[in-house]
């Protein structure tokens, strides 16, 4: 097989895609997201397994190539205006945690044998947090307008910053190392790269503030254009970046950055993520070529160690600095599961300390394995959190201040708010619609939802609405069931169908264990889901495309028959 794909490029980059597809295949057997499929693509193709990796000038450039295109997506999503928004809560969790796991994650690694400069960066790899599987995951469970959805995603986003600095340091003792052959001082390098960084940080300014609307704007005319502007602005300020001494990850963000602002953003984003993904490819196999797989085997103990304090260790920490911040220990422990994780980051910020020659592929090794256990375990957790979270809760009353202030006036609220006929959870359109027909037939109605914009402005409508979250048994215990005739739940169905998961089933045993005797009501749009929502315990399953139907054939003065 060797023998036929050297000197092949074609034959060998077939091979590669049939045995990223089959892997692709089998990590989606096992509910594991593409990065895990990915890695292991690359540990096989490399030198240490099937060998198939022969035409390195041309991965390392289709690498690089899908480097500076996901950098520049990060950038294009990078939504400050959202840490604005979320204040202290994103910055002292964000910043915390990257603080606290890089401070620990030092010395664990110096404790295994790692030299110090290896040690620090892989504990600053250990700081990064996949922001592509997590919003995937939340975006899939409904959850990313949670709560604790919301502030995983804030302080997620204070690590993108950090990856920033990070990079923009490396670049800069990059440089230094460079210099240090005695050609020119190594503080006249350093401060050289820092002037050039400056200056580019100033032209990405003005042409946000100038060009980039107007530029855009105009060739979004043709979206093919668009891809191609694109790609090749990607492409250019990576190049511009690594010729001037910073690196080409930077270049690649900041182009991203400098058209976070433009209206076609999301656009931009949907049609260059297919690429992106199939570009990483070849990063990882990339990587892969620098892993010797029987310097692996000596890694696995110091990798278990070190996935153990992320799996375990991150999601404490921010358990605890949530917790002196006031919030309660069930929006802690799943912001924190979310950090469970190391990300595709780590690895390219590894590879870039290879390639300025600070640490050994050793490192890498050691990072790699780290992410394929975390990432593949963590996929679980985030997507079984709610049962982690029954078996943990017990547990977790450390992690909760006894006055919980920043969530205390859910509970308070909705104990206060007087008597209700009706709580209804979910004031999406169906719930609105629902709620609408209740209030003019002299219903009065508790909205409960976990939409903090949904909940703002039902309250400027003059509703009587809280904020809250079904799934989570002690906030329904605190509403006041005991005047409710009806409890209605309009919320919207969960993607996996009716799952011990599903915020209805756990809304129906909560209201049950609290003692509730009223009635309950539920939505979904699967008919399939009618026998498994009355026997969990409801009295009456709503089907709105079903009542939609017969409510319109009885518009059209049809009988009844039909």
């Amino acid at each position: 097989m060797a023998e036929l794909l050297a000197g092949h490029p074609f034959y060998e980059i077939s091979a590669l895609l049939i045995l990223a597809a089959v892997a692709g295949t089998v990590g989606l057997i096992l509910r594991q997201p593409m990065i895990v499929s990915f890695i292991a693509v690359g540990i096989l193709a490399g030198p240490s397994a099937l060998d198939l990796v022969h035409s390195y000038g041309q991965i390392e450039l289709l690498a690089e190539l899908g480097i500076a295109v996901l950098l520049f997506l990060v950038g294009l999503k990078l939504d400050l205006k959202l840490v604005r928004r979320l204040g202290a809560v994103a910055l002292a969790t964000g910043l915390g945690q990257v603080f606290f796991t890089a401070v620990i994650g030092f010395g664990i690694a110096l404790a295994l044998g790692l030299s110090p400069v290896a040690a620090a960066y892989v504990a600053v790899a250990l700081t990064f947090s996949s922001t592509i599987i997590i919003v995937k995951l939340l975006t899939d469970k409904k959850e990313v307008d949670s709560l604790h959805g919301r502030i995983a995603i804030g302080f997620l986003i204070v690590q993108d910053l950090a990856v920033i600095i990070a990079m923009l340091v490396l670049s800069a003792f990059g440089v230094g190392e460079t210099g240090a052959q005695g050609e020119v001082h190594p503080f006249e390098h350093v401060s050289r790269v820092l002037g050039y960084g400056f200056a580019l940080l100033v032209l990405v300014g003005l042409f946000i503030r100038y060009l980039a609307d107007p530029l855009v704007r105009r060739i979004a005319i043709s979206p093919e254009l668009l891809i191609i502007f694109a790609i090749a602005w990607a492409a250019f300020l990576a190049a511009v970046s690594d010729y001037v001494g910073l690196s080409k990850e930077l270049g690649g963000l900041l182009a991203g950055v400098s058209l976070a602002s433009t209206e076609f953003r999301e656009a931009i984003v949907a049609r260059l993520s297919s690429l992106r993904d199939f570009l990483l490819l070849f990063f990882f196999i990339a990587l892969g070529t620098q892993l010797d797989l029987s310097m692996l085997g000596a890694q696995i103990v110091p990798a278990l160690v070190l996935s153990a304090f992320v799996l375990v260790g991150n999601p404490l920490i921010v358990m605890v600095i949530m917790g002196v911040l006031g919030y309660r220990k069930r929006t802690g422990f799943l912001a924190g599961l979310t950090v469970a994780q190391i990300s595709e980051f780590s690895l390219i910020f590894v590879a870039m300390g290879i390639s300025l020659g600070h640490i050994g592929p050793d490192a890498l090794g050691l990072v790699t394995l780290v992410g394929l256990i975390t990432i593949a375990t963590s996929v679980y957790m985030i997507s079984y959190s709610q049962t982690l979270y029954r078996w943990f809760e017990p547990l977790l009353a450390v992690f909760e201040r006894r006055h919980p202030f920043r969530e205390q006036g859910t509970a308070d609220e909705a104990a206060s708010s007087g008597r209700h006929d009706v709580i209804l959870f979910g004031v999406g359109r169906y719930g609105a619609s629902i709620a609408g027909h209740l209030q003019r037939a002299n219903y009065r109605i508790l909205a409960v939802d976990f939409d903090p914009e949904a909940v703002r402005r039902w309250r400027r409508a003059g509703f009587d609405v809280v904020f809250g979250d079904a799934s989570d048994e002690d906030f329904v215990g605190s509403l006041p069931l005991q005047h409710a005739q009806w409890v209605i739940s309009a919320m919207p169905d969960q993607e996996v169908g009716v799952t011990h998961m599903d915020p209805r089933l756990v809304l129906i045993r909560a209201l049950r264990r609290h003692g509730y005797t009223g009635r309950i009501a539920v939505s979904t749009k699967n008919p399939e889901e009618y026998d498994s929502l009355i026997q969990a315990g409801a009295d009456i399953v709503f089907k709105p495309y079903e009542d939609a139907g017969r409510q319109a054939v009885g518009l059209m003065g049809v009988g009844s028959e039909i």
